[in-house]
């Protein structure tokens, strides 16, 4: 037996013993993303790249879960948890499937490029949807839940999941191949970095992967400070290159001249893996004396070792998992649980829920309505059946659904040789023979997204502004002059300010493959809307901080005031009234009460902020803690959070972090402490002083 096939040796006993078998030029091979067979290990050829933001991507039918945006609006850990269990079985069974056909094509292999866990620092940036949102604490915990979810607790990885873009990056996207991100130490410790930290170290995430930009002067796949980092973190597995990032060392950010020297600066840092075509020019590095065979070894090596974790080599417990599995009953079941959390309802004068009995007519109208685009996001797969808003109404209401389009998504008019404003004719007749209007508006995939990635090429994939589109602007103006009672629906995965007057504002997100079903369970009061913004909602992009400018001041519910704000973080609201009451801290351990004061049965977010009073302390007050709760009506419970010893320490300009105050107050509630959010929310948080 060869020592490579000996499974009481440790992985990386197994992956030297591999790499010690093939030449240095064979070992310079399997640092490409799409590696060549290892005939002698009996290792087919394999494609690093694969995807599994909400569900596997680019590889077929899968289960769509809302996109990572929405997974974060639900405060679920749980939830994400499940859901990232379920994109790893599915990415399991079709490796499996696809291998029996001798398929190692890309998007088809066990190593998931997600999550994606950058901070959503400016809600200009095309790619926040793929996030968490703007919170440093709510990314690493949902993170660390759905790197577990992926990876799994069996002897070998079900998958590898990857900690992506180490580590300041947040746009923009039009200059990314050669911008500069700077950030102080203060706003790396604090809120670029313990994410990654906390999935390196709790999650024990498999695979890392670089950015596109430099980090205060450094290419970020071959920053000595970054790499660093995770040598102080103990991380254990492989260092990716973000696609072709390598190749903007010379091309763009002129750090080096030559692709031999971007080769062998990005190795020699600690980039295991090239995504791109600049690690084809090894060898010639090694011959130019650029690098050495030790260099070359050590990282083929660790992706040996990665693979051999993943059970390459060997049976595993997950060989049997079956084709059926994908996109079964199960899944799509979950997929509509997480829709139905991540829905946030932003505004309510008492039009929602809507009686079936008492509305005779529906008008749904709007660019999204009836669109498959605006429930699936990027990063997607393809889902077995899709139920739009549209059908999802059309499914669930038994009276008349009159149907309009309104306007296109973004251009004047929906047909090429007509007049502007072709479709708001149809729009206003639909309205004014309806009893409600549900206007399903908001953006998609092709308007905010990654650069090369969308349709928006104005702006990369970024948004210029907050605003719709100006056709959907004149298609709402439109229907409220009718006069008509309307909801507003928007499907999207940032900020957006819809600048309209409405009796009710639904935020769907893009709400994964039965978003529909969830918009009309929630419309129809079968299920109270639950979610929470994971991210700062803004009037006006022109009163932010420039888009270029990493600082945090003046950024997120943390740095900012509310003379910007149009809906905070955390912010949503219940078909019931749920109010926190007696509450007490102890030794990390905070307990409190949680009554529904109504008649109706709803699940909501218990949200802990803490404030500190020191010089360096940030100037307003920050998530330490959240719990997904469901009482029935009138029902009342005591709780526990527990909240992290970190909650208490606070980052000097050095970028130290330490306990350094005494005194601090904790708030609990259904939203943050601050004035706007209780107002909107009609709630008061409570709170406790606490001295150290």
């Amino acid at each position: 037996m060869k020592k490579y096939n000996d499974t009481a040796l440790s992985p990386v006993e197994r992956a030297e013993a591999l790499c010690d078998e093939l030449s240095t030029e064979q070992q310079a091979e399997q640092l490409r993303y799409d590696a060549p067979a290892i005939p002698q290990a009996g290792l087919p050829a394999y494609n690093w790249w694969n995807e599994g933001l909400h569900g596997v991507a680019r590889a077929g039918t899968a289960t769509v879960f809302p996109q990572a945006i929405g997974l974060a609006a639900a405060f679920d850990s749980d939830l994400i948890r499940r859901t990232a269990e379920i994109i790893s079985a599915e990415a399991r069974a079709k490796y499996n499937a696809s291998q029996k056909q001798g398929d190692g094509d890309i998007y088809k292999g066990l190593t998931l490029w997600s999550p994606n866990i950058n901070i959503f620092r400016d809600p200009r940036w095309g790619r926040g949807h793929e996030t968490y949102g703007e919170d440093p604490y709510l990314t690493a915990r949902l993170g660390v839940e759905f790197v577990k979810g992926l990876q799994g607790e069996g002897k070998h990885l079900r998958t590898a999941a990857c900690a992506k873009h180490f580590a300041v990056h947040s746009g923009p996207e039009a200059i990314r191949h050669e911008f500069d991100a700077k950030a102080s130490p203060k706003d790396m410790e604090e809120t670029y970095l313990p994410a990654f930290k906390a999935l390196v170290e709790e999650a024990k995430v498999e695979g890392v992967m670089g950015a596109y930009n430099r980090v205060n002067g450094e290419p970020a796949c071959a920053s000595e400070f970054l790499m660093g980092k995770l040598r102080e973190w103990g991380f254990d597995g492989y260092f990716v290159s973000d696609c072709w990032a390598i190749n903007d060392f010379h091309a763009h950010h002129k750090i080096t001249e030559t692709p031999e020297e971007s080769a062998a600066m990005a190795l020699k840092a600690g980039c295991d893996i090239n995504c791109g075509s600049t690690y084809l020019k090894m060898m010639d590095a090694l011959e130019k004396g650029l690098v050495t065979p030790e260099d070359i070894h050590r990282s083929c090596v660790r992706a040996l070792r990665t693979r051999i974790r993943l059970g390459q080599l060997d049976k595993t417990e997950y060989d049997d998992i079956p084709y059926s599995v994908i996109a079964c009953d199960e899944h799509k079941a979950v997929a509509l649980e997480a829709a139905h959390k991540s829905a946030v309802l932003l505004k309510n004068n008492g039009i929602l829920p809507l009686s079936r009995e008492k509305t005779g007519t529906i008008a749904v109208i709007g660019p999204n309505a009836d669109s498959r685009s605006a429930l699936i996001g990027n990063y997607n797969g393809t889902p077995d059946r899709y139920i739009t808003f549209l059908e999802g109404i059309q499914d669930s209401f038994g009276g008349r659904v009159i149907y309009a389009e309104g306007s296109h998504l973004f251009l004047d008019r929906s047909q090429g040789l007509a007049q502007a404003g072709d479709r708001l004719a149809e729009a206003v007749a639909a309205a004014e023979n309806s009893d409600v209007i549900i206007a399903c508006v908001g953006l998609d995939a092709t308007l905010e997204g990654e650069e090369g990635d969308t349709g928006n090429q104005f702006a990369s994939g970024d948004k210029n502004d907050l605003y719709l589109p100006l056709s959907q602007q004149l298609l709402l103006q439109k229907l409220r002059e009718t006069g008509k009672p309307m909801i507003v629906v928007l499907a999207a995965g940032s900020s957006v300010n819809i600048d309209c007057d409405c009796d009710a504002l639904l935020d769907m997100w893009y709400p994964g493959q039965y978003g529909g079903r969830a918009l009309a369970d929630i419309v129809f009061g079968d299920v109270s809307p639950s979610g929470k913004l994971p991210v700062t909602f803004y009037k006006d992009a022109d009163k932010l901080p420039d888009f270029c400018d990493y600082s945090m001041a003046g950024r997120t519910y943390r740095y900012c005031n509310d003379d910007n704000v149009l809906y905070p973080f955390g912010f949503g609201l219940t078909y019931a009234d749920i109010v926190c009451t007696d509450l007490s801290y102890n030794d990390g351990t905070v307990k409190l009460t949680v009554t529904n004061q109504s008649n109706t049965a709803s699940e909501d977010v218990v949200q802990l902020y803490i404030k500190g009073y020191g010089e360096d302390d940030i100037p307003n007050h920050s998530l330490c803690g959240f719990a997904r709760i469901r009482l029935a009506a009138h029902e009342s419970r005591d709780i526990e959070i527990a909240i992290p010893c970190s909650a208490f320490e606070t980052v000097n300009k050095c970028g130290v972090r330490s306990i350094t105050g005494k005194r601090f107050t904790l708030y609990a509630g259904i939203c943050q402490p601050d004035e706007l959010s209780q107002k909107l929310s009609r709630t008061r948080c409570v709170k406790a002083e606490i001295i150290l």
